[in-house]
């Protein structure tokens, strides 16, 4: 084996720095997680809300899954909105 970094966890962190540093993948990524996270409370709440009522465990686990999502996408808005003050103060501090 070579002595650098390989395999999958190389390449999502590849892809991960990829998307945090270019503003135009990080809101498509963002509206995509927005998108997701959307998607899923609208199934939850009518296509299969008489089935998770049915199970504790399913609800719990559903909706569990739906907040961890929901976070994901505040914190990574909270992200995208520190990254553009940054890059604003960058660009003004050039010029």
């Amino acid at each position: 084996m070579s002595a650098g970094k390989s395999g999958f966890p190389a390449m999502c962190v590849g892809i991960a720095r990829a998307i945090l540093r270019d503003r135009a993948a990080r809101r498509r990524m963002l509206a995509q997680l927005l998108m997701m996270a959307l998607g899923l409370m609208a199934i939850g709440l009518w296509v299969i809300g008489g089935w998770l009522q049915e199970s504790v465990l399913r609800f719990a686990l559903w909706w569990g899954a739906c907040g961890v999502i929901t976070v994901v996408v505040m914190l990574f808005a909270l992200y995208d909105a520190l990254a553009v003050f940054r890059e604003e103060r960058e660009k003004f501090d050039r010029d």
